[in-house]
């Protein structure tokens, strides 16, 4: 209240031409003097007791019962199933390509070794000295023609015998 006071009496009327000093953001109107009026208090009358309340009608709402939690329930369930379903199969596909990935580097890997190394071994060996020394020291000779079979071969790198062949 004392700084209430204070203020009012650094105010001066508007219009004079003097500056005022204004706090609090108050911009109402000032009254000459150094004191407030006092302000009567205006007391509300109430709108009625309690007693003269109208009752109010509890509203039921249709559809919100024991059976249509239930389904929600059922319904919520599933879905958190199938996420976690999901995600599982999710996992497995992830980790299914992540080794299908380390099973291809390991034969690209061994592919080139196994070129690599008959690399090396062919790099050793002369046919022609292998031809001269079969049909020299082994007595070997090439096939008459009366002696060479043909037949369909599958799609396969190789053939079984399962049996002689006829003379």
């Amino acid at each position: 209240m004392a700084a209430q006071r204070a203020e009012i009496q650094v105010m001066t009327k508007r219009g004079t031409g003097q500056t005022s000093r204004r706090q609090g953001g108050f911009d109402g109107v000032w009254t000459e003097g150094n004191t407030a009026r006092a302000l009567q208090p205006v007391r509300r009358q109430e709108q009625g007791s309690r007693a003269q309340a109208p009752a109010r009608r509890k509203v039921e709402v249709p559809g919100m019962n024991l059976r249509y939690m239930l389904f929600l329930s059922v319904v919520a369930a599933i879905m958190v199933l199938s996420c976690v379903g999901y995600l599982k199969r999710q996992y497995q596909c992830t980790t299914t390509q992540k080794s299908v990935i380390s099973l291809q580097t390991r034969l690209a890997s061994l592919r080139r070794e196994n070129d690599e190394e008959y690399n090396r071994i062919m790099s050793g060996v002369n046919l022609e000295e292998v031809k001269e020394e079969a049909m020299s020291r082994l007595g070997m000779v090439y096939a008459f023609e009366d002696q060479i079979v043909s037949y369909e071969a599958a799609k396969e790198d190789f053939v079984k015998q399962y049996q002689e062949i006829p003379d």
